[in-house]
Protein backbone atom coordinates (compact mmCIF):
# COMPACT_ATOMS: atom_id res chain seq x y z
CA UNK A 1 0.00 0.00 0.00
CA UNK A 2 1.15 3.54 -0.83
CA UNK A 3 1.42 5.97 2.09
CA UNK A 4 -0.97 8.92 1.80
CA UNK A 5 0.97 11.78 0.20
CA UNK A 6 -1.63 14.56 0.06
CA UNK A 7 -3.81 16.26 2.64
CA UNK A 8 -7.53 15.43 2.80
CA UNK A 9 -10.37 17.43 4.36
CA UNK A 10 -13.94 16.22 4.68
CA UNK A 11 -17.37 17.16 6.00
CA UNK A 12 -20.41 15.01 6.78
CA UNK A 13 -23.99 16.33 6.79
CA UNK A 14 -26.53 14.19 8.66
CA UNK A 15 -30.02 14.43 10.08
CA UNK A 16 -31.69 13.13 13.23
CA UNK A 17 -35.41 12.51 13.62
CA UNK A 18 -37.03 11.23 16.81
CA UNK A 19 -33.77 9.79 18.13
CA UNK A 20 -31.12 10.42 20.76
CA UNK A 21 -27.90 10.69 18.74
CA UNK A 22 -25.58 11.01 21.76
CA UNK A 23 -26.89 11.07 25.33
CA UNK A 24 -25.15 13.05 28.06
CA UNK A 25 -24.69 10.80 31.14
CA UNK A 26 -24.23 13.87 33.36
CA UNK A 27 -27.62 15.25 32.29
CA UNK A 28 -29.98 12.28 32.61
CA UNK A 29 -28.87 10.94 29.19
CA UNK A 30 -30.59 13.84 27.42
CA UNK A 31 -29.26 14.55 23.90
CA UNK A 32 -26.17 16.72 24.12
CA UNK A 33 -26.65 20.46 23.74
CA UNK A 34 -24.36 23.44 24.09
CA UNK A 35 -25.35 26.50 26.10
CA UNK A 36 -26.86 28.13 23.01
CA UNK A 37 -29.26 25.21 22.48
CA UNK A 38 -27.49 23.66 19.49
CA UNK A 39 -27.28 19.89 19.43
CA UNK A 40 -23.94 18.12 19.64
CA UNK A 41 -22.53 14.66 18.95
CA UNK A 42 -19.11 14.15 20.52
CA UNK A 43 -16.07 13.23 18.46
CA UNK A 44 -15.65 10.15 20.67
CA UNK A 45 -19.15 8.97 19.71
CA UNK A 46 -18.45 9.54 16.01
CA UNK A 47 -15.16 7.63 16.17
CA UNK A 48 -16.97 4.75 17.85
CA UNK A 49 -19.43 4.59 14.94
CA UNK A 50 -16.59 4.78 12.41
CA UNK A 51 -14.80 1.93 14.20
CA UNK A 52 -18.00 -0.15 14.15
CA UNK A 53 -18.37 0.35 10.40
CA UNK A 54 -14.70 -0.54 9.81
CA UNK A 55 -15.21 -3.67 11.89
CA UNK A 56 -18.22 -4.56 9.72
CA UNK A 57 -15.92 -4.12 6.71
CA UNK A 58 -13.54 -6.72 8.12
CA UNK A 59 -10.79 -4.45 9.44
CA UNK A 60 -8.73 -5.38 12.50
CA UNK A 61 -9.42 -3.00 15.41
CA UNK A 62 -7.75 -2.56 18.78
CA UNK A 63 -10.53 -0.56 20.47
CA UNK A 64 -13.67 -2.70 20.24
CA UNK A 65 -16.91 -2.19 22.17
CA UNK A 66 -17.72 -5.17 24.39
CA UNK A 67 -21.00 -6.03 22.65
CA UNK A 68 -19.30 -6.08 19.23
CA UNK A 69 -16.11 -7.94 20.09
CA UNK A 70 -14.70 -10.02 17.26
CA UNK A 71 -12.39 -12.00 19.53
CA UNK A 72 -12.23 -13.41 23.06
CA UNK A 73 -10.29 -10.53 24.62
CA UNK A 74 -12.11 -8.40 27.20
CA UNK A 75 -9.71 -5.45 27.29
CA UNK A 76 -7.23 -3.51 25.19
CA UNK A 77 -4.35 -4.83 27.29
CA UNK A 78 -5.36 -8.45 26.69
CA UNK A 79 -5.55 -7.79 22.96
CA UNK A 80 -2.13 -6.13 22.93
CA UNK A 81 -0.50 -8.80 25.13
CA UNK A 82 -1.75 -11.55 22.81
CA UNK A 83 -0.20 -9.99 19.70
CA UNK A 84 3.25 -11.51 19.12
CA UNK A 85 4.36 -8.88 16.59
CA UNK A 86 3.80 -6.06 19.08
CA UNK A 87 5.09 -7.90 22.14
CA UNK A 88 8.40 -8.59 20.38
CA UNK A 89 9.39 -4.97 21.09
CA UNK A 90 7.72 -4.62 24.49
CA UNK A 91 10.36 -6.07 26.79
CA UNK A 92 13.78 -7.62 26.97
CA UNK A 93 16.74 -6.77 24.78
CA UNK A 94 14.48 -5.88 21.83
CA UNK A 95 12.55 -3.20 23.75
CA UNK A 96 11.99 -0.33 21.33
CA UNK A 97 9.12 2.16 21.66
CA UNK A 98 9.30 3.27 18.03
CA UNK A 99 9.18 -0.27 16.66
CA UNK A 100 6.44 -1.11 19.17
CA UNK A 101 4.33 1.77 17.82
CA UNK A 102 5.04 0.78 14.20
CA UNK A 103 3.98 -2.81 14.87
CA UNK A 104 0.76 -1.63 16.55
CA UNK A 105 -0.05 0.65 13.61
CA UNK A 106 0.51 -2.23 11.20
CA UNK A 107 -1.70 -4.61 13.18
CA UNK A 108 -4.71 -2.36 13.91
CA UNK A 109 -6.50 -0.02 11.52
CA UNK A 110 -7.82 2.32 14.22
CA UNK A 111 -4.36 2.80 15.75
CA UNK A 112 -2.81 3.99 12.49
CA UNK A 113 -5.91 6.14 11.83
CA UNK A 114 -6.81 7.76 15.17
CA UNK A 115 -3.73 6.98 17.26
CA UNK A 116 -3.67 5.35 20.68
CA UNK A 117 -2.05 5.71 24.08
CA UNK A 118 -0.50 2.45 25.29
CA UNK A 119 -0.19 2.94 29.06
CA UNK A 120 -0.04 -0.37 30.92
CA UNK A 121 1.38 -0.67 34.40
CA UNK A 122 3.49 -3.63 35.48
CA UNK A 123 5.11 -5.05 38.59
CA UNK A 124 8.34 -3.27 37.70
CA UNK A 125 9.57 -0.61 35.33
CA UNK A 126 10.74 -3.24 32.84
CA UNK A 127 7.23 -4.64 32.37
CA UNK A 128 5.36 -1.32 32.22
CA UNK A 129 4.52 0.37 28.92
CA UNK A 130 3.87 4.05 28.18
CA UNK A 131 3.79 4.82 24.46
CA UNK A 132 1.72 7.40 22.61
CA UNK A 133 0.79 7.22 18.92
CA UNK A 134 -0.67 10.29 17.16
CA UNK A 135 -3.04 9.38 14.35
CA UNK A 136 -3.53 11.35 11.12
CA UNK A 137 -7.36 11.30 11.13
CA UNK A 138 -8.96 14.04 13.24
CA UNK A 139 -12.71 14.37 13.82
CA UNK A 140 -14.58 17.42 15.11
CA UNK A 141 -17.69 17.39 17.29
CA UNK A 142 -20.88 17.42 15.21
CA UNK A 143 -23.06 20.51 15.79
CA UNK A 144 -26.61 21.13 14.60
CA UNK A 145 -27.30 23.93 12.12
CA UNK A 146 -30.15 25.29 14.26
CA UNK A 147 -31.05 24.91 17.94
CA UNK A 148 -32.78 21.58 18.59
CA UNK A 149 -36.04 20.74 20.35
CA UNK A 150 -35.89 17.84 22.81
CA UNK A 151 -38.97 15.81 23.75
CA UNK A 152 -39.07 13.72 26.91
CA UNK A 153 -41.44 10.96 27.90
CA UNK A 154 -41.83 8.94 31.07
CA UNK A 155 -41.50 5.19 30.66
CA UNK A 156 -42.46 2.37 33.01
CA UNK A 157 -41.05 -1.10 33.47
CA UNK A 158 -43.74 -3.36 34.93
CA UNK A 159 -41.97 -6.71 34.62
CA UNK A 160 -40.17 -8.42 37.50
CA UNK A 161 -36.43 -8.30 36.95
CA UNK A 162 -36.07 -11.03 39.58
CA UNK A 163 -38.42 -13.15 41.71
CA UNK A 164 -39.28 -11.47 45.05
CA UNK A 165 -37.80 -13.52 47.90
CA UNK A 166 -40.68 -13.03 50.30
CA UNK A 167 -43.42 -14.07 47.85
CA UNK A 168 -42.71 -15.71 44.44
CA UNK A 169 -46.17 -14.68 43.21
CA UNK A 170 -45.79 -11.07 44.23
CA UNK A 171 -45.41 -8.43 41.54
CA UNK A 172 -42.60 -5.96 42.20
CA UNK A 173 -43.19 -2.23 42.08
CA UNK A 174 -43.12 -0.54 38.69
CA UNK A 175 -39.85 1.16 37.80
CA UNK A 176 -40.14 4.66 36.38
CA UNK A 177 -37.72 6.25 33.96
CA UNK A 178 -37.32 8.93 31.30
CA UNK A 179 -36.58 8.72 27.60
CA UNK A 180 -35.41 11.71 25.55
CA UNK A 181 -35.18 12.37 21.83
CA UNK A 182 -34.38 15.09 19.29
CA UNK A 183 -37.52 15.86 17.29
CA UNK A 184 -35.54 16.88 14.20
CA UNK A 185 -32.16 18.35 13.50
CA UNK A 186 -29.53 18.65 10.78
CA UNK A 187 -25.95 18.28 12.01
CA UNK A 188 -22.56 18.68 10.36
CA UNK A 189 -19.10 17.58 11.43
CA UNK A 190 -15.70 18.09 9.86
CA UNK A 191 -12.44 16.22 9.75
CA UNK A 192 -8.99 16.10 8.21
CA UNK A 193 -6.24 13.61 7.37
CA UNK A 194 -2.71 14.84 8.03
CA UNK A 195 0.07 13.52 5.78
CA UNK A 196 2.95 14.05 8.24
CA UNK A 197 1.26 11.81 10.79
CA UNK A 198 0.20 9.39 8.04
CA UNK A 199 3.87 8.84 7.23
CA UNK A 200 4.58 7.95 10.85
CA UNK A 201 1.71 5.48 11.26
CA UNK A 202 1.76 4.00 7.74
CA UNK A 203 -1.71 5.32 6.87
CA UNK A 204 -2.26 4.62 3.15
CA UNK A 205 -4.44 5.80 0.26
CA UNK A 206 -6.50 2.63 0.67
CA UNK A 207 -7.06 3.46 4.33
CA UNK A 208 -8.42 6.89 3.41
CA UNK A 209 -10.86 5.27 0.98
CA UNK A 210 -12.10 2.97 3.75
CA UNK A 211 -12.59 5.93 6.10
CA UNK A 212 -14.67 7.60 3.39
CA UNK A 213 -16.79 4.48 2.92
CA UNK A 214 -17.33 4.28 6.69
CA UNK A 215 -18.53 7.89 6.74
CA UNK A 216 -20.95 7.30 3.86
CA UNK A 217 -22.54 4.36 5.69
CA UNK A 218 -22.04 5.71 9.22
CA UNK A 219 -25.39 4.65 10.71
CA UNK A 220 -25.73 1.24 9.11
CA UNK A 221 -25.96 -1.55 11.70
CA UNK A 222 -26.20 1.09 14.46
CA UNK A 223 -29.71 0.37 15.71
CA UNK A 224 -30.74 0.78 19.33
CA UNK A 225 -33.87 1.75 21.28
CA UNK A 226 -32.56 5.33 21.32
CA UNK A 227 -31.75 5.26 17.58
CA UNK A 228 -34.32 3.18 15.67
CA UNK A 229 -33.57 2.19 12.09
CA UNK A 230 -33.98 5.18 9.78
CA UNK A 231 -33.94 7.80 12.56
CA UNK A 232 -30.40 8.93 11.70
CA UNK A 233 -29.22 9.44 8.14
CA UNK A 234 -26.08 10.61 6.36
CA UNK A 235 -27.12 12.85 3.49
CA UNK A 236 -23.79 13.96 2.03
CA UNK A 237 -20.07 13.45 2.50
CA UNK A 238 -17.90 16.24 1.07
CA UNK A 239 -14.34 15.15 0.29
CA UNK A 240 -11.50 17.55 -0.60
CA UNK A 241 -8.21 16.03 -1.77
CA UNK A 242 -5.38 18.56 -1.90
CA UNK A 243 -2.50 18.39 -4.38
CA UNK A 244 0.29 18.49 -1.80
CA UNK A 245 1.21 17.27 1.67
CA UNK A 246 0.44 20.59 3.34
CA UNK A 247 -2.52 21.40 1.11
CA UNK A 248 -3.33 24.52 -0.87
CA UNK A 249 -5.57 25.89 1.89
CA UNK A 250 -5.93 25.56 5.64
CA UNK A 251 -8.51 23.11 6.94
CA UNK A 252 -10.43 26.00 8.51
CA UNK A 253 -10.83 27.73 5.14
CA UNK A 254 -11.83 24.49 3.42
CA UNK A 255 -14.43 23.68 6.07
CA UNK A 256 -15.84 27.22 5.89
CA UNK A 257 -16.39 26.81 2.16
CA UNK A 258 -19.36 24.54 2.96
CA UNK A 259 -22.41 26.64 3.78
CA UNK A 260 -25.58 24.98 5.12
CA UNK A 261 -28.54 27.30 5.47
CA UNK A 262 -32.26 27.06 6.02
CA UNK A 263 -34.24 28.08 2.94
CA UNK A 264 -35.52 31.64 3.13
CA UNK A 265 -39.15 30.62 2.76
CA UNK A 266 -38.94 28.08 5.62
CA UNK A 267 -39.76 29.33 9.12
CA UNK A 268 -39.47 26.04 11.02
CA UNK A 269 -37.42 23.29 9.37
CA UNK A 270 -38.98 19.83 9.60
CA UNK A 271 -37.01 17.98 6.91
CA UNK A 272 -33.59 17.97 5.30
CA UNK A 273 -35.17 19.40 2.13
CA UNK A 274 -35.77 22.61 4.11
CA UNK A 275 -32.01 23.26 3.99
CA UNK A 276 -29.66 24.04 1.13
CA UNK A 277 -25.96 23.08 1.03
CA UNK A 278 -23.62 25.31 -0.98
CA UNK A 279 -19.89 24.76 -1.50
CA UNK A 280 -17.96 27.91 -2.37
CA UNK A 281 -15.30 27.00 -4.99
CA UNK A 282 -11.65 27.20 -4.01
CA UNK A 283 -9.22 27.71 -6.87
CA UNK A 284 -7.21 24.58 -7.58
CA UNK A 285 -9.11 22.43 -5.09
CA UNK A 286 -12.01 20.28 -6.24
CA UNK A 287 -14.59 18.72 -3.97
CA UNK A 288 -16.28 15.37 -4.42
CA UNK A 289 -19.77 14.91 -2.98
CA UNK A 290 -20.95 11.42 -2.03
CA UNK A 291 -24.53 10.62 -1.12
CA UNK A 292 -25.09 8.71 2.08
CA UNK A 293 -26.59 5.23 2.02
Amino acid sequence: MTILDHKIDFAVVLSVRNANPNGDPLNGNRPRQNYAGYGEISDVCLKRKIRNRLQDMGESLLVQSDERRGDSFRSIKERVDANAEVQEFAKGKKTNNELYAQAACKQWFDVRSFGQVFAFGGTDSASSVSIGVRGPVSIHTAVSIDPIDISSMQITKSVNASTPKDDPNKKSSDTMGMKHRVDFGVYVFYGSINTQLAEKTGFAHEDADKIRQALISLFENDTSSARPDGSMEVHSVYWWEHQSKLGQYSSAKVHRSLQIKKREEVADAKAFADYVCIVEPLEGLDVQEYAGL
